[in-house]
């Protein structure tokens, strides 16, 4: 009887193992926070094409676009967290949003971080009638024409407008932001003249650098970006500790089983193992990471700190 016992309870201590390593059974949702077309989007779908064939279901991307980003971060904070619901993450949702528009949802308590797939810094870039080579001759050119300069900024509370808010302020500038619908038409007016300066994503500045049409002065990233390997950082130019960067990766909600988010994880990590991989996430400026969910969760606390002081900067205030 005893043994018999014992059976039946080991029986009954395997089943939810057994039940767990037997996920994904059905098509899993990623909800992107974006339209369709640009960067997010692009390492969302890149990403799930990745995860359709290593986990034998398919990866279906969602666009869910509004209010830069909250709408879709709400929708997957509020999901079952069976690992069937994810999100297409990038720095606004969890590490800006919170900082100038009320919320619904925690950025730390809602989500369980699975891996920054990518990253990629910002470029500064001036039109070429601004007499600047380096962010030294910027800085003293604008020094010189206090009030007069002008940079272009995507939207408010964008990471290329905070990104240009925290580096006038490390400067000791000012300079007046010119608010734009999107990095194209800011970066057309840049190149036309209209505007001086940008600090916008890589793959709005590289297709320009040396041209001609635009001076490529910084990156915003601790180290230099593959892509434009002669561009120093702005860290490299007198401003030790400057960075920001913009990542993108996948979170589940809060509750999410730990062994279905590591399954997750690995999967991914494969992927910066893939020389296909990584190829189609530097075509679009993108270096690729697969962080752990604890190097995640630690870049995710760091960058609410630097964006909190980018937003003071920029003298936004929380609507």
């Amino acid at each position: 009887m005893k043994r018999i016992v014992l059976i039946v309870l080991l029986a009954a201590a395997a089943f939810p193992l057994r039940a767990q390593t037997q996920w994904p059974q059905k098509p899993i949702k990623v909800i992107v926070p974006f339209p369709p077309g640009g960067v997010t989007d692009s390492i969302a779908r890149i990403t799930a094409d990745w995860l359709s064939q290593r986990l034998g279901q398919p990866v279906v991307a969602e666009n869910r676009p509004g209010a830069s980003g909250a709408i879709a971060a709400d929708v997957v904070a509020r999901s079952e967290p069976d690992g069937y619901t994810l999100l297409s993450a990038s720095t606004p949702q969890l590490s800006i949003v919170p900082h100038v528009q009320k919320i619904s949802y925690d950025p730390i308590g809602d989500f369980a971080p699975i891996s920054i797939v990518g990253t990629n810094p910002f470029a500064l870039g001036c039109n070429p009638k601004i007499p600047a080579a380096s962010l030294k001759e910027l800085v003293e050119y604008a020094k010189a024409r206090p009030g007069q300069l002008s940079y272009a900024s995507p939207g408010s509370g964008s990471v290329g407008h905070l990104t240009m808010a925290l580096f006038l302020a490390r400067a000791g500038l000012t300079m007046e932001a010119v608010l734009y619908k999107g990095g194209g038409p800011a970066i057309a007016d840049v190149i036309a003249g209209h505007v001086p300066c940008y600090f916008g994503n890589l793959n709005e500045i590289i297709p320009h650098a040396g041209s001609g049409r635009l001076n490529v002065l910084a990156v915003s990233g601790e180290a230099r970006a593959p892509q434009l390997p002669q561009v120093p950082t702005v860290a490299e130019q007198g401003y030790p500790g400057f960075r920001t960067v913009t990542w993108n990766g996948y979170v589940a909600p809060a509750a999410t089983p730990k062994d279905i988010v590591e399954r997750l994880a690995r999967e991914i990590g494969a992927a910066c193992r893939d020389a296909a991989f990584t190829g189609r996430l530097d075509k679009i400026g993108v270096d690729a990471v697969c962080s752990t969910p604890a190097e995640f969760q630690k870049a995710l606390r760091e960058d609410l700190q630097i964006w909190k002081e980018a937003v003071h900067a920029a003298g936004i205030t929380r609507q």
